[in-house]
């Protein structure tokens, strides 16, 4: 039987945004989950370190071992 604080602590790792280490500044996001997820989104870094999904608020933080990319 689960008590009130685990129910709790599972509500708020839920409740926090997913985070991913990419070791490229431009990523596609779909949401994961195939047909639960949302339309496949490309996300730019640009000169930052992370960029966030505007629709799933997944994170995608920069490896701060990635080479910068020769283009």
């Amino acid at each position: 039987m689960s008590n009130h604080h685990e129910q709790n602590e599972d509500r708020q790792a839920s409740s926090r945004p997913r985070r991913e280490i990419v070791i490229a500044r431009r990523i596609s996001c779909d949401g994961g989950g195939g047909a639960l997820g949302h339309p496949k989104v490309w996300l730019d870094m640009g000169q930052d370190t992370s960029v966030t999904c505007k629709y799933c608020g997944k994170v995608f933080e920069l490896d701060e071992n990635a080479v910068e990319d020769a283009h």
